[in-house]
C-alpha cells in the first residue's frame, strides 16, 4: 500500500465580505472563473434546505447530502431516472450475496492533487463508523458493523490501491444501491481526522465541483473541479446555492430573478401562482417522498388493533390530498411506493380506496373497544412545510365526524417533536420519508423491523424473518412476491398508516437547462447537469 504524501494545502478559499451579493445580479453573464467547467454561464439555486455538515460522516438530511453529491464521488452513481447504479469512482459487482468486490478508475485525484486510492474508501467507511455521529447516516453501513456497531475489521479489504472488496455480515442485494449514497462519499485520508469532523470550509473531495466558499445558512460557492475524471463534469463553472429560512423569501426571489432555479420547498399554494408567472416555470418530476401516520404502540391506545384497523378504515386520503395538498401528492394505499419492485396496494386491498364508517364501527365493537376512542395525535409545524397542519386537521376531522373517536391535536417544534413521539406523548404521528436508495426494501426493513427507526414498539418475527429472505433473495420473482407478503402483513397489524406520495418540483427561471431532467425520484439535485444560457 502506498505511503501518502506531507498533507496538501486545502484550499478553502476566503469569505467574501458579502456572500449574499454574489445572488440575484448575475444576469446571465459568462464569467467561468471555475476550472474544469463547461460553457454555461454561472447560476444561482435558491432552497429552504439546510446543511447539518458538509462532511459525509455528519449528516443525513438532503442539505448536507445534495452538497455531498456535487463535492464528493461515491463508488457507484445513480444516473437522473434511473434505479440501478453505475460505475462513479469505480466499477462493483457482487462476487455472491455477502461480498462485493470494486476495481476504482484509475487515475483518480482529490482537488487538492492527491491520489485517491483504495486505501481513502476503507478510511472513509471506517471513519464513517467509528465517529458514528448523532447527525450522521452510519446506521446505513450496518453490513460492515459487528453485534455491538462497532467496525469489523475483516469487512473491508484493500490488496491492492485500485481494489476494495466488501465482507457483508449477511447477504444483501441492495448494497450497490448504498454504494451510490452520500454516506458512503469517498474522503481524503491525509485531509479528514480519523475521530472528529472537518470544518465546513474545509472539505475537499473529488467530484466534479468543489467548495469554495461556505457560509452556513447563507450562501455556499461552488465550482468545477479541475481534478475530477469521470463522467459528470460540471457544465457550469461557477455555481451559487442561496439558503432560504422560510418558503415566503425563496418564492419572491425566483419571482424576481434574484435566484435561477428554487428547489425544496414551496408550498402547494405557492407553486400554483407561480404558474401564472412568464419568468417561471414550475417542473414536475418523478418523485418517492411518502408522508405516513405512525401509532405508537407504547400507548394504551395505540397497542389496540382494532383501534389501528379502525382508523386505517376512516382515513379519506383523497379529502387530504385535495384539502391540504390542492391535488399535488397521491393517496397512498402501501408502505412502498408505485413502480418498485413487488409493490401492492395492500391497505386499499384490505380497507378499500373510501372510508367506512360501519366497517371501522364493526372492527370496533367485535373487539370490545368502548367508543369515542380518546386518539391523541401529534404533528410538528417545522420540518414538513407549512401544510402538515391542514393535514393534521383533516385527519382529526374524519375521525371525530365518524363519532368512533374523540380526538385531541397536540404540535410540537422538531426537535421536541421527535423526543416526544418517543416518549409516548401521542397515539399517533406524523412522519415523512424520502428514500436513501431506490429499492422497496428502504420502505420496509426501517420502518417496520423492530419497532422501526421511530422506535413506535412494533415487533412481529414473522416479518424480520421476511426482511432478512427478501434482502438475500437474488431471484427477483421470489423477492417481489416476499415484499407482497410484508405489505400484506402491514395492512393486517397497521404500525403505521400510509398517507401519500409526493413529486419532485423546483422552478426555473429562464435560460434554465436540465433542470426537468434531474427531477427524480432519488431526489439528487445534480448540480453539475445544469446549465444557464448567456
Amino acid at each position: 500500500m502506498r505511503k501518502r504524501g506531507m498533507l496538501a494545502a486545502v484550499s478553502a478559499g476566503v469569505m467574501v465580505a458579502s456572500l449574499a451579493a454574489c445572488g440575484g445580479d448575475d444576469g446571465g453573464s459568462s464569467s467561468n472563473t471555475g476550472g474544469g467547467g463547461g460553457d454555461g454561464s454561472k447560476y444561482i439555486l435558491g432552497t429552504t434546505e439546510s446543511v447539518t455538515a458538509m462532511d459525509p460522516a455528519g449528516s443525513y438530511d438532503f442539505g448536507s447530502w445534495n452538497m455531498q453529491y456535487a463535492i464528493f464521488q461515491q463508488l457507484m452513481t445513480i444516473n437522473a431516472n434511473e434505479t440501478e447504479p453505475v460505475a462513479d469512482a469505480a466499477s462493483c459487482d457482487y462476487d455472491d450475496p455477502q461480498t462485493v468486490t470494486c476495481k476504482l478508475t484509475s487515475g483518480l485525484k482529490f482537488s487538492n492533487g492527491d491520489e485517491l486510492t483504495s486505501s481513502d474508501v476503507l478510511f472513509s467507511f471506517k471513519r464513517n463508523i467509528d465517529i458514528a455521529d448523532p447527525n450522521g447516516s452510519a446506521v446505513l453501513l450496518g453490513q460492515l458493523t459487528d453485534k455491538d456497531g462497532k467496525f469489523r475489521a475483516d469487512s473491508i479489504e484493500t490488496p491492492d490501491d485500485t481494489t476494495v472488496t466488501f465482507h457483508l455480515n449477511t447477504p444483501d442485494t441492495t448494497f450497490l444501491k448504498l454504494l451510490s449514497t452520500a454516506t458512503t462519499s469517498i474522503v481524503d485520508e491525509d485531509v479528514f481526522p480519523a475521530d472528529k469532523l472537518l470544518d465546513d470550509d474545509k472539505v475537499i473531495g473529488s467530484g466534479p465541483l468543489k467548495l469554495s466558499q461556505y457560509k452556513p445558512g447563507e450562501q455556499a460557492v461552488l465550482e468545477a473541479n479541475a481534478s475530477y475524471k469521470g463522467e459528470k463534469k460540471s457544465k457550469s463553472s461557477q455555481i451559487f446555492v442561496q439558503y432560504f429560512k422560510d418558503p415566503a423569501p425563496l418564492k419572491e426571489a425566483i419571482k424576481t430573478g434574484q435566484v435561477d432555479i428554487a428547489w425544496r420547498t414551496l408550498s402547494p399554494t405557492d407553486l400554483q401562482d407561480l404558474k401564472d408567472n412568464s419568468n417561471a416555470q414550475v417542473l414536475e418530476g418523478g418523485g418517492a417522498e411518502f408522508r405516513y401516520w405512525v401509532f405508537q404502540l407504547g400507548t394504551a391506545t395505540g397497542k389496540q388493533k382494532a383501534v389501528r384497523q379502525a382508523v386505517a378504515q376512516l382515513i379519506d386520503r383523497d379529502a387530504i390530498t385535495q384539502d391540504a395538498y390542492d391535488g399535488t401528492t397521491a393517496p397512498a394505499y402501501s408502505i412502498v411506493p408505485p413502480g418498485f419492485g413487488g409493490q401492492k396496494d395492500s391497505f386499499k386491498e384490505k380497507y378499500g380506496a373510501a372510508p367506512d364508517t360501519a366497517k371501522a364501527k364493526q372492527i370496533l365493537s367485535q373487539a370490545g373497544v368502548k367508543t369515542p376512542v380518546d386518539l391523541t395525535i401529534g404533528w410538528t409545524p417545522t420540518h414538513y412545510g407549512p401544510n402538515l397542519v391542514d393535514e393534521a386537521k383533516d385527519l382529526s376531522d374524519q375521525l371525530n365526524e365518524s363519532g368512533l373517536f374523540k380526538v385531541a391535536l397536540k404540535s410540537a417544534e422538531w426537535e421536541q417533536y421527535q423526543t416526544l413521539y418517543k416518549k409516548n406523548a401521542y397515539d399517533l404521528f406524523a412522519l415523512g420519508w424520502y428514500p436513501d436508495i431506490l429499492d422497496a426494501d428502504n420502505y420496509l426493513t426501517p420502518f417496520i423491523k423492530d419497532g422501526g427507526f421511530f422506535a413506535n414498539g412494533y415487533s412481529n418475527p414473522e416479518v424480520n424473518k421476511l426482511l432478512e429472505q427478501e434482502l438475500a433473495e437474488t431471484d427477483t420473482n421470489k423477492r417481489d412476491e416476499i415484499i407482497g407478503q410484508l405489505q400484506d402483513i402491514a395492512a393486517e397489524d397497521v404500525p403505521y398508516i400510509p398517507s401519500w406520495f409526493g413529486k419532485n418540483v423546483a422552478v426555473a427561471g429562464p435560460g434554465m437547462q436540465g433542470v426537468k431532467e434531474t427531477l427524480d425520484p432519488t431526489y439528487i439535485f445534480r448540480l453539475w447537469t445544469i446549465s444557464k444560457s448567456s
